[in-house]
């Protein structure tokens, strides 16, 4: 199952995020507690949560465990679940950008598959990350390129819990769930812009052994 996080303080502001780390408003927190129960009513019990090291996707988790009472299951966060980065555009108000910029160059930004944002002059790297090795902070990112970081941890620490028959949660962020949807389905690289990933919206799959997308389901839908 994949949920995207609730509505963060960037969400309500409509700037851009990526790596930035934002809270959710009081808004999110409610939505993330409406995901948690339509989860709950599904009844299905998960074996394993993945989530970013972002906090609006930390707290969305936390909220979704707490509400189908399974906050024992062990949660693991990584940096490979992420935002994409939106480089030098981070902060930015997403409709000064299309003045600036036009309407479909930023769409292009957005929504497509292999565009860049502008980048950083350098990389911006907070504690979090000084565990890891200074090459893994982009200066911006393309959702391809958002997609090869990401893969590496759909192998080997997602697919294997799947191939032994445990029900995988996978809380995190917009572009990276367009990323993994767009990998689970085999869409191509010029229909990923009709993809989107609502707000704490569940979207459960049915897998066969071979991780073949066998059904797919909105739990819930704005």
């Amino acid at each position: 199952m994949l949920i995207r996080h609730g509505e963060s303080e960037a969400n309500f502001a409509n700037t851009y995020t990526g790596w930035s780390d934002v809270p959710l408003t009081a808004k999110g927190e409610q939505q993330a507690q409406a995901a948690g129960e339509a989860v709950a009513q599904a009844g299905i019990r998960f074996n394993h949560v993945h989530t970013s090291v972002l906090k609006r996707a930390i707290k969305t988790a936390y909220i979704v465990q707490s509400a189908i009472g399974q906050d024992d299951v062990a949660i693991t966060k990584s940096w490979r679940l992420n935002e994409r980065h939106y480089g030098a555009l981070r902060g930015l108000n997403k409709d000064l950008t299309r003045e600036a910029f036009g309407k479909e160059q930023v769409a292009q930004w957005r929504r497509s598959f292999t565009q860049t944002p502008p980048l950083l002059q350098r990389p911006s790297r907070s504690r979090r990350y000084h565990r890891f090795p200074a090459s893994i902070i982009p200066r911006g990112e393309s959702l391809a390129t958002a997609t090869n970081r990401l893969l590496p941890y759909w192998t080997d620490q997602i697919a294997p819990g799947l191939l032994a028959g445990e029900n995988q949660l996978v809380v995190a962020h917009g572009s990276t769930l367009r990323a993994m949807v767009k990998f689970l389905e085999a869409i191509p690289d010029t229909e990923i812009d009709r993809v989107e990933i609502g707000n704490a919206q569940p979207l459960c799959y049915t897998l066969d052994m071979q991780l073949n997308v066998q059904n797919k389901a909105w739990l819930t839908k704005e």
